[in-house]
């Protein structure tokens, strides 16, 4: 006789964003329940909630109660987090730590994202028991929000990744498809940093990582704790953006590395490389060569595609 299965509900914050669309599609489409929530750019297709609003939190949280709560949304740009602090630690430590707190009152497991820049990258690879030491102001407040979800939430997962990229709406959405237009137009020179050590991550890569684990935690409930995940090829913005042009077949000439440590904006760490080997030994993991993974996410903005109609179909 067929015993009817409940279905594995998942909500996701931030599900407007760049990782939070690729999570959405993910769970979407891999036999669960998702309930995506944004803020500003929510309706039609998902539910408009502002996570500093406690009370509209609760209200989704035990209206839809999840399994899974995957907590994408942040302030995740240093420079802005350097300039508007209050709002940047009201959105990564104190709705995070709100979040925690609902989701330990629905019994659901919360999957906080978090970031390669809580640590001060002069000692790279970094494993999970490894001591944070964030530079700027964005990595210190990933770092308090960890601590917040797992003081309010145990029974937590905090994920950490590197700088992501994929299919984005706008060139901006992402560190790294923001170059192409320096890349495409290379009637001008443009300097490229060619000294902070990066590894490029694909955000269907972190959702398939986040559905993994929320779906081996549905079976064990010791997966908890902090985790991380990253792409394995190193990159500085200037080899990312070679080998876009690359990818595309176009010049390169006109890119120029930048070897000097950056002096305008937020300090970024030198080589935050993340160590992975935690998530592998548990099976979990997927990663998209660079190369496929940029190609993919960047046709749509290629501004010639004529005659490249060849190279690639």
């Amino acid at each position: 006789e067929d015993v009817d299965i409940p279905s594995r509900r998942v909500l996701i914050t931030g599900a407007t964003g760049l990782l939070g669309r690729a999570v959405f599609k993910e769970f979407n489409e891999n036999n669960w329940n998702a309930v995506g929530c944004g803020y500003r750019r929510a309706q039609p297709r998902f539910e408009q909630i502002n996570l500093l609003d406690s009370i509209a939190v609760h209200d989704i949280i035990h209206d839809f109660q999840p399994h899974v709560i995957v907590h994408c949304a942040a302030e995740r740009r240093p420079d802005i987090v350097e300039s508007q602090p209050d709002a940047a630690s009201q959105l990564n430590v104190a709705a995070s730590a709100n979040l925690a707190k609902e989701a330990a009152g629905v019994g659901a497991f919360l999957i906080y994202i978090s970031t390669d820049y809580v640590f001060d990258g002069t000692n790279p690879p970094y494993k999970e028991t490894d001591v944070p030491n964030p530079l700027n102001l964005y990595g210190k407040t990933k770092l308090e929000g960890e601590k917040a979800v797992l003081e309010n939430n145990e029974e937590t997962a905090v994920l950490r990744i590197p700088v992501l990229y994929g299919e984005v709406e706008r060139l901006e959405e992402s560190a790294v498809t923001v170059m192409f237009d320096k890349v495409q137009f290379s009637n001008k020179s443009a300097n490229m940093d060619h000294w902070q050590q990066r590894f490029p991550t694909n955000v269907k890569d972190v959702a398939a990582v986040c559905r993994q684990l929320a779906e081996k935690r549905m079976l064990d409930p010791s997966i908890k704790g902090t985790f991380h995940w990253s792409g394995n090829e190193q990159m500085t913005k200037y080899e990312m953006a070679c080998a876009i042009a690359d990818a595309f077949n176009l010049p390169s000439s006109h890119l120029r590395p930048i070897t000097d440590s950056p002096v305008v904006g937020a300090l970024r760490p030198r080589n935050a490389q993340l160590d992975c080997s935690k998530l592998e030994m548990l099976g979990i993991g997927q990663r998209t060569p660079f190369r496929a993974g940029i190609r993919e996410s960047l046709w749509p903005f290629l501004v010639d595609k004529r005659w490249r109609q060849t190279v690639f179909h």
